[in-house]
């Protein structure tokens, strides 16, 4: 314990090579044992307004102007081609020439003392208007799924490149002893087109990497002792494979063994933390009318429950993936009309049930829940038998909530056809580093040093968004 007061926490974090953080305990431990002056300079002085966060990714990139900006101009100009020096020089996925426009097809409202503007499409989460802060002027550097969603989770489009979850878990560890810090939960279609580099580690230890929870049978693979193993004789095979790994890293000194003890023990504690955790029928009937879940029924609104059911437990970061909003109108479930109103029922609720059930048990203001896809969609419709839109990077909309944000605040402004951006805009990177402020971390000083150079989520670009920041 003493030789552990003489090592600052900076370098613990830093020098994995020496020190190879092996558990979220071990970091537990040491946090414990460093005094304040200790302290690694990436940690702000102030202290952080979020301890938890919630990413609610919606894979495949929800329609902005058909839920959250609402343009009359579209609906003015309905079905003429929109202005060729608008789109000139751009590129788009699928649109070829000089497309109509598409108005929405749903009428809009305004909610709250903030006035929101939600579509119909949206009544549960217009009812926690004056909860959320609303960024209409997200912009990204990518227009197709994959290498956007790695963007989105990675701040960089190839893969490789540590997740927003696993930096965040880096900075901080976690809280929990009994669960992962970092876990993924996927609804919908799929797991999303980046795939699990979305929630990868890259170059930082694999301790920091995303834990996937599956749908159906044992959340974790290998969670439960196979036929005829005692718990009894588990520990003692445990306590034997600690031996040697010990032995193993005290002659490598490869930090990846301390990572392999750690998932050994985490699975051993996780045996007993995870199935009571999943165990979604001990929540009162009042809990999942307000979320819409079933037990046994894998759904995202099942998921938004066993979020707010981790954070309660200490898990530092928890992101969900619901795939399916890719309306190009390729076919009747792909379009605008009838498959953008089947996403936004699956999505609309839970969304809602959560913010509510999180601000009922305190928990709001400790934790930073987010909302949004990984770009937008074009105020002109494809060319296809059914209504669609078409990719678009240049502009689309965000909303969080909890951890420190500026409650009802609505920032950015496209123009008048919802296309470019004309006020406030915020990228990708912006977005990480006020995420990264919420949490208690300047983003220009969480680094980790790689292939001869220092790198960081941010890379060399990004900034606080102040107007967010309560």
């Amino acid at each position: 314990m003493n030789k552990l007061k003489e090592i600052t926490r900076r370098h613990f974090f830093g020098d994995v090579t020496r020190f190879g953080i092996g558990s979220a305990a071990l970091a537990s431990l040491l946090a414990e044992s460093v005094g304040a002056q200790d302290r690694p300079d990436f940690l702000l002085e102030d202290a952080p307004k979020a301890k938890h966060v919630i990413y609610l990714a919606m894979a495949g990139a929800p329609s902005h102007l058909d839920l959250f900006d609402y343009k009359p101009k579209l609906q003015e100009l309905h079905g003429k081609p929109i202005p060729e020096s608008l789109i000139q020089g751009d590129r788009f996925a699928f649109i070829r020439g000089v497309p109509n426009i598409q108005k929405s097809l749903w009428p809009f409202q305004q909610y709250g003392e903030s006035g929101a503007t939600f579509s119909s499409l949206l009544p549960h989460l217009s009812t926690v208007a004056d909860e959320l802060s609303f960024v209409r002027s997200m912009y990204t550097t990518q227009f197709n799924h994959g290498p956007a969603q790695i963007y989105q989770s990675t701040g960089f489009q190839i893969i490789g490149r540590p997740s927003f979850g696993s930096w965040v878990t880096y900075g901080i560890g976690s809280e929990s002893k009994d669960l992962p810090s970092f876990v993924v939960l996927l609804s919908g279609e799929s797991q999303p087109d980046g795939g699990s580099a979305c929630w990868g580690s890259g170059f930082l230890p694999t301790v920091y990497q995303g834990v996937q929870f599956r749908k159906q049978g044992d959340p974790v693979m290998f969670v439960s002792n196979p036929p005829g193993v005692s718990g009894e004789s588990q520990r003692r095979s445990l306590d034997l494979l600690r031996q040697l790994n010990e032995a193993d890293y005290a002659n490598a000194g490869d930090p990846e063994v301390r990572t392999r003890i750690a998932a050994y023990e985490m699975a051993y504690n996780m045996q007993t933390s995870v199935p009571e955790l999943q165990d979604l029928a001990k929540e009162p009937a009042s809990v999942h009318e307000m979320y819409g879940t079933t037990p046994g029924q894998p759904s995202f609104a099942n998921n938004c429950l066993l979020a707010r059911r981790l954070v309660e437990r200490g898990v530092r970061f928890v992101q969900l993936y619901h795939r399916g909003w890719d309306h190009h109108g390729i076919s009747f479930n792909t379009d605008i009309v009838n498959g953008l109103p089947v996403l936004a029922r699956e999505v609309d609720q839970a969304s809602a049930a959560l913010i509510k059930d999180l601000k009922e048990r305190g928990l709001l203001d400790t934790t930073l829940v987010i909302w949004g896809g990984e770009f937008g969609r074009t105020p002109m419709a494809e060319q296809r038998t059914f209504v669609g839109r078409d990719h678009h990077p240049k502009a689309y909309t965000i909303w969080l909530a909890g951890g420190g944000v500026r409650a009802g605040v609505s920032l950015g402004q496209t123009d008048e056809f919802g296309y470019n951006i004309v006020a406030d805009p915020v990228s990708t990177h912006d977005l990480h580093a006020t995420a990264l402020h919420l949490v208690g971390i300047d983003h220009t000083k969480l680094t980790y040093r790689f292939q001869g150079r220092n790198f960081r989520l941010t890379d060399v670009d990004g900034n606080l968004v102040q107007k967010l920041v309560s």
